[in-house]
């Protein structure tokens, strides 16, 4: 007979038992949940930066918790860390900077922003060389900067503080970063690496470089007046998608541990998917195959069949090609039913948080499940009649939701996709 603790497949169970999350909305579930499921939108215009002459002024920045603007290093570590302590608080797992897991922690690419580089040219008498920077450098006039500009520097910070149990895995897979950190915690708990796992994603990385560079592929909405009306997912009027900032995190755990020390179960990880799409940088394969594929493989992973799916957690980042691309590939999946499967956009509230989406959605996966209400997509006022879906509108719709599947989409065919549950059943 099998266990209860155990998968179909001899596999240990991974519940959650903790969450944490800091968006353009607030800090912490609560504020997140309220304003979420009321349509309220977290996106205005920028004052971190000027922004004469852009094209794109606004984003879903986090701005009000800080008296000063940060590197994106920095502010990343500090959502991360503002949603880690929530989600580890709840799970009451452990004590106090002696965490029982490993963290997996999805962070933004990092490289010196305009400003250290002004200063380092600064610094240098203008002679900008690398024969001066070099020299500048032995001096270590800049250590602070080395310090905070490596990859792993935030995690290794994040697993200090919490006492984390060996190296701190950090990765960037594009937008679906945050559902990968995910994907290898239930991976490390079913492998019997370990019995919990903390997982974090985050990005704080809303600076003018990165908003250059996203306009220069004209991926970014430019429809800046108002603010809260231009992410539009799945709208016929749809034109890009608004950077967002945020940090979420999950406390994983086997179902056997969690049962025995009597937590709280928040839900199930039941199933991840991903599937590589080596088509092109930016842009998603014609046929959305990949996306297919990693759905098909979250089901499969989770043992449930397309119609025991009562709601998706959609990437829906608001630009022409990736919904459209969704919603071929939820209907390849789902077949007839995305008529009537409810379908929605946290993105069209929070912006696009990059790094730290998947995370993101997975907590208010979760909550969708927690409070049987679904968040809605805002700004839907114009259907695209070229993608028939039940996409939930401007209002949030009370339903029951057992299972969800999020979908976390990115550049450079990075597709990940996960199946959250009120039950292992």
């Amino acid at each position: 007979m099998r266990s209860a603790y155990l998968d179909a497949s001899g596999r240990p169970l991974v519940a959650v038992t903790g969450l944490g999350v800091v968006t353009s909305l607030g800090r912490g579930k609560a504020d997140n949940w309220s304003r979420l499921t009321v349509g309220q939108s977290g996106i205005h215009r920028i004052t971190r930066f000027p922004t004469e002459g852009l094209r794109t002024t606004i984003a879903g920045t986090v701005d009000d918790l800080f008296d000063r603007s940060f590197a994106a290093p920095e502010l990343s570590e500090k959502l991360a860390l503002i949603a880690a302590e929530e989600a580890v608080a709840q799970s009451g797992l452990g004590r106090p900077g002696d965490f029982p897991g490993p963290l997996f922690m999805a962070v933004p690419p990092v490289e010196l922003e305009w400003v250290q580089k002004q200063e380092l040219a600064a610094s240098s008498n203008g002679d900008v060389t690398y024969q001066a920077l070099l020299a500048d450098a032995a001096r270590h006039r800049h250590t602070d900067y080395h310090a905070m500009f490596l990859f792993g520097s935030v995690a290794d910070h994040i697993a200090d503080h919490f006492g984390t149990k060996g190296s701190p895995i950090s990765l960037s897979t594009a937008c679906s970063s945050g559902a990968t950190a995910i994907q290898m915690g239930v991976e490390a708990i079913r492998r019997g690496d370990t019995e919990a796992a903390l997982c974090i994603g985050t990005d704080g990385s809303v600076q003018a470089e990165s908003l250059i560079r996203f306009s220069l592929l004209s991926a970014l909405s430019t429809q800046n007046d108002p603010p809260t009306a231009a992410s539009k997912p799945f709208s016929k009027n749809r034109d890009g998608f608004v950077m967002g900032e945020g940090g979420a995190a999950l406390v994983l755990e086997s179902y056997e541990s969690a049962r025995r020390r009597g937590a709280a179960i928040l839900g199930f990880v039941l199933g991840c998917g991903e599937k590589g799409d080596g088509f092109h940088r930016t842009r998603s394969s014609p046929d959305g195959r990949p996306a297919i594929v990693a759905m098909q493989q979250a089901l499969a992973d989770a043992g449930l069949k397309p119609d025991q799916i009562d709601y998706v957690n959609a990437h829906g980042t608001s630009t022409p090609e990736n919904d459209k691309m969704e919603a071929m590939s939820c209907t390849a999946v789902f077949g007839e039913r995305m008529g009537r499967l409810p379908i929605s956009s946290n993105k069209s509230m929070v912006g696009h948080t990059l790094t730290a989406a998947g995370a993101v959605e997975a907590v208010f996966s979760l909550l969708t499940i927690a409070h049987g209400r679904i968040p809605p997509t805002i700004n839907y006022r114009e259907p695209d009649p070229n993608i028939p879906l039940d996409v939930v509108p401007n209002v949030a719709r009370d339903a029951a939701v057992r299972r969800v599947i999020s979908n976390s989409f990115g550049f450079g065919g990075q597709n990940t996709c996960l199946v959250f549950a009120d039950s292992p059943a």
